[in-house]
Order: C-alpha cells, then structure tokens, then sequence
C-alpha cells in the first residue's frame, strides 16, 4: 500500500539516524525495524527489509580495513567468509520458515537480548581479552591455524545474524576475542567482512522468497548510507558514553513497546 508523506519521513529519518548510530557505535537496526513495522511493515517482512537497509554500512567499514584484512591468509578469509555466508542464508530461511505470529511474539525478547548484548558489549570484551593474558597487538595468534570451536562458534553467530541483526557485531568481537584474535583491528576487519558476506548473502534470500518490501528498503538503504556519512563528523562532537546510553535506551523502548503491542 502507498505511503504518505509522514510515514516516508518516518523511515527515512530512523534510517539516516541508525546510519549515525551504526557509524559510531552500532545499534542501528533498533530504529530502522520497529520503524518499519510501525509503518505498517509485518515484523518478517519488516526484519528483512531492516537488514537491506543496513547492509551497505558493512561494505563502507569493510573498506575501511582493507590493510589489515591483506595481512590475513586468504585461507581464513574464504573459510570464515564461507562459514558466514552459509550461517547467513541459513538464517534467513529460518525466519522465512518461522510463523508470523511466533517471530512477532519473538521479537521484543530479540530486541532485549541484543540491547543486553550491545550494553555488555565493553565489559565482556574486556573481560574475554583478560581472561586471555592479551597484552597488546604483539601476540595474535594466526587466524590459519582456525580451530573447531571458532568455525562452530563463527556459524551459530552468523545464523542469529541471518536470522536477526541486532547485536551482531559485538557477538562477532566477543567471539573471536574468546578463540584468541588479539588483534583488535584485525579482529574488526574479520567482524566487518563477515558482517558483510552474512548480511549479503541473507538479503539475497530474503529477496527470492519476496519478503522485501523495496520502495522503503531502498530508500531507507540511502538514507542510511549518508546517516553513515554524516556519523563520522558526530563522532568527533559526542562522547561515545552518550551514544551507547542512546543505543541501549532505544533498544529498552523498543522493546517495552514491542512487548505492549504484543498484549
């Protein structure tokens, strides 16, 4: 159905804010789903068109670390990247298989998970890098030598990912700081690409099963991109504490509202 001109400026004022938000500290897709379905979006529908309209700030950041990921064996690349993309798709086709009325009632649990998650975020990352001995870039270990774990731990991370966006990038960091990536930029690169296969790869499903609703996913993508744009300058203005408390505040509200809708 046609939308008028305050529900335009609805999407595309949460996506150019989730661009910002994504830019400095993450957290966007906490705007950009609860304003599609507020819209009128169905929640599936409304996650899938969500993940279209974030996904071209991962391809940014992925350029972003092109030095660090050159100095990564091409081994790991493609076996992570391959690992990622198939937890992606998988993904998505579970929440193209999951009811309606179960993701729905899903959904408020979902979104305070991954605001717990993004709260957590520092702490457990620092914790993790304690528990390790890590100090400093001097002792990473090769990513080569990828052991079970971090390929089963990297695979149950991108489903959720495929499945639901939020709080991916701070699951990534904590994972491959527990496996013993103590390279922060080069774990980032690693959380920026990946982020990046998974995301694509479940767009792509989500497009094929027509779960996209392209007028807004398209227009809240350039929305986004330039809220990506704009971020890097708020950045240098906003202490970081102030974005993460609006981040995890939005995610509190979003929840609460999902929860009371769900009565």
């Amino acid at each position: 159905m046609p939308l008028d001109l305050s529900a335009w400026t609805l999407l595309l004022s949460a996506a150019f804010a989730a661009g910002v938000l994504n830019a400095i500290a993450g957290g966007g897709s906490f705007l950009t789903f609860p304003a599609l379905v507020y819209t009128g979006v169905p929640p599936i529908e409304a996650n899938a068109s969500s993940a279209v309209a974030v996904s071209p700030g991962y391809l940014g950041s992925t350029l972003g670390f092109r030095a660090e990921l050159a100095t990564l064996p091409r081994a790991t690349l493609w076996r992570e990247g391959l690992v990622c993309a198939m937890g992606g798709v998988l993904g998505a086709l579970l929440l193209l298989w999951t009811p309606a009325q179960v993701f729905s009632a899903l959904v408020p649990w979902l979104l305070l998970f991954a605001t717990a998650v993004f709260a957590a975020g520092p702490w457990l990352l620092a914790r993790l890098r304690a528990r390790r001995g890590d100090h400093g870039e001097a002792q990473g270990g090769d990513p080569a030598s990828t052991a079970a774990p971090r390929l089963l731990g990297l695979a149950a991370v991108a489903v959720y990912g495929g499945y639901f966006n939020g709080g991916l990038g701070i699951l990534l960091m904590a994972l491959y700081a527990l496996v013993g990536e103590s390279q922060l930029n080069r774990a980032n690169a690693l959380k920026n690409l990946n982020s990046l296969l998974l995301s694509l790869l479940s767009v792509v499903a989500f497009a094929w099963a027509g779960a996209v609703q392209w007028p807004q996913a398209l227009g809240m993508a350039v929305a986004a991109t330039l809220g990506g744009f704009a971020g890097a300058h708020v950045a240098r203005r906003l202490p970081a504490p102030v974005l993460r408390a609006v981040v995890i505040t939005t995610g509190l509200v979003m929840a609460v509202l999902f929860f009371a809708r769900g009565r």
